[in-house]
């Protein structure tokens, strides 16, 4: 478990936040691949990233290519849905939050930094992402060039987390416009 019903709202929260730090820097921590739902055409969206940055200001930073269906769809509609899960502890973690895409900027640049080299060709492929190719290999190409890296940064609004337990599950939200202040919320 991660909390309990008898710990204080900011234990809670300090737990929360302590969970979702560690899923940033733990390669095998659960909380390390959240998935992000955005606003398609005609579907809502869903996707696994990997977080690779949770910042002291509370923002979850991943990494995408900017050609890539989900830039297009926070460029249209920048609410985002975020969603981690932790199957030991049996818990989940709901976020709602803005998004906003760094291209070729300072914060682009500096992450750019922390790609490996053998890691970039992921953000330099001549196709864009979700283009139909013959064969795989065709997926591979990739042009030294130019770099189609971005980060993508999630400002939270609001952090719930249900806690699931034999005796009684539990809810808890904090939302931004209180102060991240807790509050229960029926399961």
């Amino acid at each position: 478990m991660l909390f309990s019903s008898t710990d204080s709202f900011s234990a809670i929260w300090q737990t929360l936040l302590h969970e979702l730090h560690r899923g940033a820097l733990d390669p095998k921590h659960p909380f390390r691949y959240l998935t992000v739902a955005t606003v398609g055409e005609q579907f809502p969206q869903v996707r696994t990233v990997v977080m690779r940055q949770f910042t002291a200001d509370l923002e979850f930073l991943a990494y995408t290519d900017v050609r890539s269906s989900k830039v297009r769809e926070l460029l249209e509609v920048p609410r985002v849905s975020l969603l981690f899960y932790h199957p030991k502890k049996q818990v989940q973690v709901r976020v709602k939050a803005l998004a906003t895409i760094h291209v070729e900027d300072e914060l682009a640049q500096e992450h750019w930094k922390r790609v490996p080299d053998k890691r970039r060709s992921e953000y330099q492929s001549k196709l864009d992402p979700a283009t139909r190719i013959a064969a795989p290999a065709a997926g591979w190409e990739s042009s030294s060039e130019h770099s189609y890296f971005s980060v993508l940064k999630f400002s939270p609004l609001s952090i719930e987390a249900l806690q699931l337990a034999r005796e009684g599950h539990l809810r808890i939200q904090y939302d931004l416009a209180s102060g991240w202040q807790g509050v229960w919320l029926v399961p």
